[in-house]
């Protein structure tokens, strides 16, 4: 059985391709987004280092218990950041591993079936590190990545599998948690082609959450001390005060932001004026990519048919104002802000599948940044400079694509040709990513009388094959560079096994242990006759759970949350 996966910074969620269309898989509380969080359980103890939450029980646990939790991680995807959980460190594969594989668990509970295989989306705009990250947090989960589908990929097949008959072209603009990706496509005939893609992997919904704090800052007539700011209890009672507020200023023209620290409560209330103001920086970034998506598509904004928006920060009306204003017309919301990409994800698994409901669907993709060699230049004064990007595939060709370009020696008697491969748009080497190196002989002769053709071929899985001929000699050099080779089978064994030590509890446990952890961070948001209301509360749940009476415990619950609710609105996703 084959999976889609929207493995997004803020949530994640499942989806499969079944009878004929895409079905968004619950998990086990019911909701079919997951918040993309992993708490440590300190009571739990053995080898493993103790038992892992994943989801909104462990979102609720992000103030309370800071130093066992981690969220947003999907930001350091393709680094060596280690984020530490107790006496634990983690790397952000690591983390998106125990991720997936609990969406893996609610998917085999819904299908009642195994699950192998998965398609997970990624940022159009994540280079080579940060897909081969992805792809190794996906085999750790016990998974085979069968595809990585960039996210406004994904997106355009949610909303274009409908317009399969027609001819569109389209923008999907795509702000979600953490990153921001811009991609237009056409439909013609059946076909979806992707026609360029481009983005900022730096920039999402917790870039204006902390514009929303900063603009709290700025509110505050007592402000906090400069020794507490850097305190990670008070950093995350920040973040999800500021989340709140962002939300509640979707609808209404200001909003009340409350943070409770050290027996006092700092409030102030925040108006939009006050909230664009602090956001203005990061609106003025959405442009750019924008800008160039057009240009290396080739497609004037007036000839799309649509601009779509996707990811839950598109709803702030800050965003929808900006691409309005861009566009001289409303955007679309034809497709759901938060499910597109997990829809997309079930639909190309479905053509993986060959599902007959889509034997008539086309896919197309393009290499979202620029392969290329490192090359020198001889100067004015005859002095080689090295260190130069040469690019042979430009970011936004249309894949699977070869392209070969001719290169030649730059000194008297030369024996070797060393070709650095990198990714990237910088023109200096140092600023891109290196993905391989390879070496080949040439026979001696005087400066620029030796000749190599590089060939470059790249698929839609990004396998890149390098191919470098000496056509004096005949020689052929070759080079596979491969969607991760940065494990062994051996390595992603051993580190699955200590994934594996660090116990899940069981499902049924979940919606108990979410109901807690949301009692003990509103416990500690509160002060007063609220806080004493909410520990009677807390106590009566716990009596009942020792019981051990389901229907008892379940009516507790429900009654729990009523309360919570009541005291701090609905849970959010």
């Amino acid at each position: 059985m084959i999976i889609g996966i929207d493995l997004g910074t803020t949530n994640c969620a499942v989806s499969v391709w079944r009878d004929g269309a895409a079905v968004l898989i619950p998990n086990s509380l019911g909701h079919t987004l997951t918040p993309s969080a992993v708490s440590l359980d300190e009571g739990a103890r053995g080898a493993g280092g103790g038992e892992v939450l994943v989801g909104l029980q462990a979102r609720e646990r992000q103030s309370t218990h800071p130093s066992l939790t981690a969220t947003a991680f999907k930001r350091y995807m393709g680094s060596t950041r280690k984020t530490r959980l107790g006496k634990r460190d983690f790397l952000p594969e690591e983390l998106s591993a125990l991720l997936l594989r609990r969406l893996k668990a609610d998917a085999e509970a819904f299908l009642g079936e195994p699950v192998t295989e998965a398609v997970i989306t990624v940022p159009a705009y994540f280079n080579d590190r940060q897909r081969k990250a992805t792809r190794r947090a996906g085999e750790l989960a016990g998974l085979k990545v069968e595809r990585l589908l960039n996210e406004p990929t994904a997106a355009a097949l949610a909303y274009g599998i409908h317009e399969l008959g027609a001819e569109t072209r389209f923008m999907v603009f795509d702000l979600g948690g953490g990153t921001f990706d811009v991609s237009i496509l056409e439909i013609f005939e059946g076909i979806v082609e992707v026609r360029a893609s481009t983005g900022d992997t730096l920039l999402g919904g917790e870039d204006f959450n902390e514009a929303m704090i900063e603009a709290f800052q700025r509110a505050l007539k007592t402000p906090f001390a400069d020794a507490d700011r850097g305190d990670p209890v008070l950093t995350q009672r920040l973040r999800e005060a500021a989340e709140r507020a962002r939300r509640a200023l979707t609808d209404q023209p200001a909003a009340r932001m409350a943070v409770t620290w050290k027996d006092q409560v700092f409030e102030a209330e925040i108006s939009t004026e006050l909230f664009e103001e602090a956001a203005g920086p990061l609106v003025a970034r959405l442009r750019e990519p924008v800008l160039r998506a057009l240009r290396d598509s080739g497609i004037r904004a007036e000839d799309l048919n649509e601009v779509v928006l996707v990811g839950g920060a598109t709803r702030m009306p800050i965003v929808r104002r900006a691409v309005t204003r861009m566009f001289g017309r409303f955007p679309s919301h034809a497709v759901h802000p938060d499910e597109a990409v997990a829809v997309g994800a079930a639909v190309q698994a479905g053509l993986k599948a060959r599902d007959v409901a889509l034997k008539e669907v086309v896919m197309t993709d393009v290499c979202p940044y620029t392969l290329g060699v490192e090359a020198g230049e001889r100067g004015p004064n005859g002095q080689v400079k090295a260190g130069i990007f040469s690019p042979i595939i430009e970011r936004n060709t249309i894949i699977p694509a070869s392209r070969v370009e001719s290169y030649w020696t730059l000194s008297a008697n030369q024996r070797r040709v060393d070709i650095n491969i990198y990714q990237g748009e910088s023109r200096q080497v140092a600023d891109n990513v290196l993905l391989g190196q390879l070496a080949a002989d040439v026979p001696p002769a005087p400066a620029g009388e030796v000749n190599v053709d590089v060939r470059f071929t790249y698929d839609i899985n990004g396998l890149l094959e390098v191919e470098v001929h000496v056509p004096r000699t005949g020689e052929r050099y070759e080079l596979v560079i491969l969607g991760d080779e940065s494990m062994t089978p051996a390595q992603v064994i051993a580190r699955r096994e200590s994934l594996a030590r660090l116990k899940q509890h069981p499902r049924d446990s979940d919606a108990n242990r979410h109901a807690l952890a949301r009692a003990a961070r509103c416990y500690e948001a509160f002060l007063g006759d609220r806080r004493e209301f909410i520990g009677r509360c807390i106590t009566e749940f716990e009596l009942h759970l020792d019981k051990q009476e389901p229907r008892a415990i379940e009516q507790a619950r429900v009654e729990l949350l009523k309360q919570l609710d009541a005291l701090e609105g609905e849970t959010w996703l």
